[in-house]
């Protein structure tokens, strides 16, 4: 069985089909190499002062190097790609917002061992979310070409519709793609990285996106520091969990807008029942929280 390919005109409401059916997408040259080039520039010194992992699931021949808004002004265009934004909207619509959960290159070296078979979902304390609600969505962007040697990450089909159980590296496939492509998929499909068996070094940025009201793998307020925060732009710094995660979560001060805390006191902003009533739209309880609602 070969992996399923969308051409890079593929738009975010196909792209966001494709993983409600099959947990995964992989979408070929989403983006020219330059913009790889750039951010390989801008994040090899970070690369290589990054130590590699300790156990066989993070990889002991693998190193995991995050903080990309910070560090990689390259990686915020990858970020706000317009078809990775716009399907991660669309696969997430049944939340009030999205965010960005975490920021990574993955790079696997050679002699790297296959990663256990598993699911991103169980990153919140493995909570046992229902079968029909999606978490997340993660994208892994080819930063080097992805062949099955290298250690092209693996994807057991159809899985995001099974219940919790082992799989074995020999029941996936290999999410083989080209530079600048990008592999979407759920945070319910089964998968891991595969062996490396090459003698070249196997390269993935990893952006995640997930739903408003779960806490980020990544903390993006400690690693951007505020300073540079305020030199981002707005929908950016909402990506990043700058605004609410849904009507009473993530508010800072005297019930005000996290926008706030980058912004001088004049463009303080109070918070009303604007989410709320977005959510009211197909939530029973926020429109009976409308409807009922008194001055506490």
């Amino acid at each position: 069985m070969e992996a399923i390919h969308l051409p890079s005109t593929a738009t975010p409401e196909e792209v966001a089909a494709t993983l409600r059916e099959h947990g995964y997408a992989i979408v070929d040259n989403l983006v020219p190499e330059s913009l790889m080039d750039r951010i390989e520039a801008e994040m090899g010194p970070y690369i290589n002062a990054s130590l590699y992992g300790d156990d066989g699931f993070v990889g002991k021949l693998t190193k995991r190097t995050g903080a990309m808004i910070a560090r990689s002004p390259a990686a915020r265009e990858l970020i706000m790609n317009p078809t990775a934004i716009g399907a991660a909207g669309d696969f997430l619509k049944h939340a009030t917002t999205f965010q960005l959960h975490l920021t990574q290159i993955i790079s696997v070296f050679p002699g790297s061992k296959a990663q256990p078979i598993h699911r991103d979902q169980v990153a919140w304390d493995f909570f046992p979310f229902p079968p029909d609600y999606e978490v997340q969505c993660n994208l892994l962007w080819a930063m080097t070409d992805y062949t099955e040697e290298m250690g092209a990450t693996r994807l057991v089909p159809g899985s995001h519709r099974q219940p919790d159980k082992e799989y074995t590296v020999e029941d996936s496939i290999p999410a083989v793609m080209k530079r600048g492509s990008a592999l979407f998929y759920t945070g319910k499909i089964y998968h891991g990285a595969g062996e490396n068996k090459s003698d070249r070094l196997r390269q993935a940025i990893n952006i995640t996106y997930a739903v408003g009201w779960v806490r980020q793998e990544e903390n993006q307020y400690l690693t951007t520091p505020i300073e540079i925060a305020r030199t981002l732009p707005e929908d950016l710094l909402k990506v990043m969990g700058y605004q609410m995660g849904c009507f009473a979560m993530g508010y800072v001060g005297d019930f005000e807008d996290p926008m706030t805390v980058l912004h001088p006191p004049a463009e303080r902003r109070v918070l009303n029942t604007e989410i709320m009533a977005k959510k009211a739209g197909y939530v029973g309880d926020a429109r009976k929280l409308l409807v009922d609602s008194t001055t506490a």
